[in-house]
């Protein structure tokens, strides 16, 4: 596991190796090609091979256009759209040495539809979607299976409110549109276990088949309108 927060890396290793899974942590800001290089090594070090690789980091933006600046704009696009182009590039001479290579890329509902005031962050994810087809079709012949999901409402760190005062899924707006008028089919947001769960199986052998697909993690969210 790897996070630029590296007193939240460490609590989410300890509860993980209470379940018994062997853990290892290795800090790092994944915009940064030299620190993923790192990671990478880290894991071989460890493990010797490397089979798997989730790319999961991302800030939220909710910035107007007019707001927008370059800078703005880089952090966001660097975080979570080169990350992961810096993480494959690492990991990839080792994945296509494994027989059961699987990426996995966590991309957003925010990359398939429109959204008010989410031009950076909706643009990202939206490359993040077709960057997982090209790569998937690249990879192929590697015998690199290439995924994507794109989860909608979940309950995160990443629903906080900007301005602090509270979670987006506690709000009115948030309970009428998508509750109550069924925005939402399954009338409740997502916990991060409903994203593991598809992570999980993307990543295993019963997905085996299974490239450059992208996948809903979103309550329904996509098919109503």
């Amino acid at each position: 596991m790897t996070d630029i927060d590296t007193d939240e890396l460490k609590r989410q290793c300890r509860i993980l190796a209470k379940d018994g899974l062997g853990i290892a942590q290795s800090p790092a800001d994944v915009s940064k090609s030299g620190a993923v290089r790192g990671v990478v090594a880290d894991a071989i070090k460890r493990w010797g091979r490397l089979d798997i690789l989730v790319n999961n980091a991302a800030i939220p933006d909710s910035t107007s256009f007019d707001l927008l600046t370059e800078k703005r704009w880089r952090h966001v696009m660097s975080t979570n759209l080169d990350s992961i182009v810096h993480c494959v590039r690492a990991a990839l001479p080792y994945l296509r040495q494994s027989p059961c290579a699987s990426i996995v890329n966590v991309a957003s509902t925010q990359g398939i539809l429109g959204q008010p005031n989410a031009l950076a962050y909706g643009s990202a994810k939206g490359a993040v979607v077709n960057l997982t087809r090209c790569m998937a079709v690249d990879f192929g012949p590697l015998g690199v299976r290439v995924n994507a999901i794109a989860p909608g409402f979940i309950d995160t760190r990443m629903a906080l409110l900007p301005d602090g005062s509270g979670h987006e899924h506690e709000t009115t707006w948030f309970k009428d549109i998508y509750i109550k008028y069924g925005k939402l089919p399954l009338r409740r947001p997502g916990k991060p276990e409903d994203v593991a769960g598809v992570i999980v199986f993307l990543a295993g052998d019963q997905s085996r088949y299974v490239t450059g697909q992208v996948l809903a993690v979103d309550g329904g969210l996509t098919c109503t309108y």
